[in-house]
C-alpha cells in the first residue's frame, strides 16, 4: 500500500478537522482556512527588522529608525491575533505538539520567499529561544524548539538546540510592565563555551513561537553578537501587533 492509500485510510479511520474553524480537513488547517490567514491577500507590508506593519513602501518602522535593536531581520508567518493565536496557545498550554510542524511549515513559505528575494537572507544555523529549567519542567518541552525541529529540516538549515543557553530564570514578558522589561532579560542569555565556535562569523537564525516586544529577541541577538555572529534574524510564527 502506498502512502497515499495510508493517509486515505487513516483519514476514514481517524477524521480530523481544522484546528481552526473545525471543518473536516486532510490537515492540520483547511485550504479555506490557509488560504484567509496565511495566504496573499492576509500579507501586510511589515518592517523587515521587527516585522511591524509599515505603509507600504517604507524601508523601516519609527521604532527601529529611532533605536534599531541588535537582530538585522525578522520574519513571521502572521499576526499574533484572533483566531490563529489558539494555535500558539494550544501548542505551548495545551500539549498539542503537532501544532509544531504547522507552524514550522507556514514560516518556512515566508523564510524561503524572503531568501529568494534578499541573497544571504537565509541563516546557516538554527536555534530557539532556549527555556530556564524550571519553566521546561513544568510544560515539559519548549515549543520554540518543537517549530525549530521541521523548520530546520524544511530549510535544509542546521539546527543547534543548545547554542545559546539561558542563564538565569525570568518572568514571562508578557506579565511584565512594557518599562521593566529590558531588566527582565538584560544578562539571561550566555553563549557556552562548546558552541563559540559555531557562532563566530555565522548567520544565525532565532526561532520562536511569538515575538511581543522584541525584547527577548533583541537580548540573544545582542549576545550572539558580543560573541561574534555576524548577522541575526528571527524566525518566529506571529508577531503580536502593536498597541
Amino acid at each position: 500500500m502506498n502512502g497515499k492509500l495510508i493517509r486515505r485510510a487513516l483519514h476514514l479511520l481517524l477524521p480530523t478537522s481544522c484546528a481552526l474553524c473545525g471543518a473536516g480537513s486532510d490537515d492540520t488547517l483547511c485550504a479555506a482556512c490557509v488560504d484567509q490567514f496565511f495566504g496573499p491577500t492576509a500579507a501586510v507590508p511589515r518592517c523587515p527588522c521587527c516585522a511591524n506593519p509599515v505603509v507600504a513602501g517604507a524601508t523601516l518602522c519609527g521604532h527601529c529608525i529611532a533605536a534599531r535593536p541588535a537582530f538585522d531581520r525578522t520574519v513571521v508567518a502572521c499576526d499574533y491575533a484572533l483566531p490563529v493565536d489558539q494555535l500558539v496557545l494550544q501548542l505551548k498550554f495545551g500539549h498539542r505538539l503537532a501544532l509544531a510542524a504547522l507552524m514550522a511549515r507556514r514560516l518556512a513559505v515566508v523564510t524561503a520567499a524572503a531568501a529568494a528575494e534578499s541573497p544571504g537572507a537565509l541563516p546557516d544555523l538554527l536555534c530557539p529561544v532556549p527555556l530556564g529549567p524550571r519553566r521546561l519542567a513544568q510544560r515539559g518541552y519548549n515549543q520554540a524548539l518543537e517549530i525549530a525541529r521541521p523548520l530546520a529540516r524544511s530549510l535544509g538549515v542546521a539546527l543547534q538546540a543548545r547554542l545559546v543557553a539561558r542563564t538565569r530564570e525570568t518572568a514571562a514578558q508578557s506579565s511584565v510592565a512594557p518599562e521593566d522589561r529590558r531588566a527582565n532579560i538584560a544578562g539571561a542569555f550566555a553563549v557556552p563555551a562548546p558552541a563559540l565556535a559555531l557562532v563566530r562569523g555565522r548567520h544565525i537564525g532565532v526561532v520562536d513561537d511569538v515575538m511581543t516586544s522584541g525584547g527577548t529577541l533583541d537580548e540573544m541577538a545582542a549576545t550572539l553578537k558580543r560573541h561574534g555572529a555576524a548577522r541575526v534574524s528571527n524566525l518566529v510564527f506571529a508577531r503580536t501587533p502593536p498597541h
